[in-house]
């Protein structure tokens, strides 16, 4: 069972204060209004994401912020409220590396226990545009499967991602 101090002290609501309760036997504490009683769920973060493989390669960024500053990233970013998700992750990649894609498949869903990040990555196909370090990037690269830096990824999802992917790959080499 997660207890958590909350993030927030006062209701969005009316401002009373913000206290954490158990409200269900089974479900993690919940922030609620002391004095309206407004259930104030904090949802998860989502975070939309490409695998943009051009002729064989992988498009990786290094990020230019924190967390993780200095890492290797799929291109991604947050998914704004009432944006379709896919359109997030053709807007980021396009925001972050110049590259203008098209969505093919969904690869996965990652999340983690006690993470607030929920990312969606989807397969990418370049449509146009020349691969550059854009918002929030330090660097931009291809990376064959064999010299990816596994070592310098910036988050699990990433790792996960890539690890899919190729799965994917080699499964439909074996059965084409």
């Amino acid at each position: 069972m997660h207890h958590h101090e909350p993030e927030f002290r006062f209701c969005p609501v009316c401002g009373g204060p913000i206290r954490s309760l158990q409200l269900r036997p089974h479900e993690p504490s919940r922030l609620v209004c002391a004095a309206c009683e407004f259930v104030f769920y904090q949802d998860p973060k989502l975070v939309a994401c490409t695998l943009l493989d051009i002729e064989g390669r992988i498009v990786l960024l290094k990020r230019a912020i924190d967390p993780q500053k200095g890492k290797w990233v799929l291109p991604g970013g947050y998914v704004d409220r009432g944006e379709p998700v896919p359109d997030a992750a053709i807007r980021e990649t396009r925001e972050e590396c110049g590259i203008v894609v098209e969505i093919k498949a969904l690869l996965g869903i990652y999340s983690y226990p006690g993470r607030t990040q929920a990312v969606v990555v989807y397969v990418g196909k370049r449509l146009s545009g020349d691969l550059i370090p854009a918002d929030e990037t330090l660097e931009a690269r291809l990376f064959g499967k064999y010299n990816i830096p596994w070592n310098k990824l910036a988050f699990k999802s990433t790792t996960q991602a890539l690890k899919d992917y190729f799965s994917m790959k080699e499964r439909c080499r074996e059965n084409p």
